[in-house]
């Protein structure tokens, strides 16, 4: 699978996969949890509240984790793997961008001052169990 192929599949499934899990570390410990994910080309957002513990692991350490794309129906189910470094963005067009009616059981609205997004640049994507295919890395 050449590069522009691998490139192609990863973009079709972050716009099909909105539903991931995001490892973070926590005491030196992987700490994952499922997030809704929004995504510009490979940059993933995800809206959390300043209060979370996400934030904190933030803080401490940067890296993440990210599993996104698998629907549960076996080997030939292909997915994303992306390893990359998080930020916090209070961008009132981002927030705006990111919200929608699925974040009320969260937050107030989008002008809640809990709301912030977490912002996370990939630094590794891996197209997984593409069927009969080893992984593929995208050269980002």
């Amino acid at each position: 699978m050449n590069q522009e192929d691998v490139k192609k599949a990863a973009l079709k499934i972050l716009e099909e996969s909105y539903v991931g899990t995001l490892a973070t570390i926590k005491g030196n410990k992987p700490h994952s949890r499922y997030m809704t994910f929004f995504n510009d080309d490979f940059t993933l957002y995800t809206a959390t509240s300043k209060n979370t513990q996400k934030v904190d692991e933030l803080e401490a350490n940067p890296n993440a984790h990210i599993l996104l794309g698998y629907d549960g129906e076996g080997v030939g189910d292909t997915f994303l793997e992306i390893e990359g470094t998080m930020s916090l963005n209070d961008d009132r067009e981002l927030i705006d961008k990111v919200w929608n009616e699925h974040l009320e059981g969260w937050f107030e609205g989008p002008d809640d001052p809990n709301l912030i997004i977490l912002a996370i640049n990939p630094d590794r994507v891996r197209l997984m169990n593409k069927k009969g295919q080893e992984p593929q890395a995208l050269e980002l």
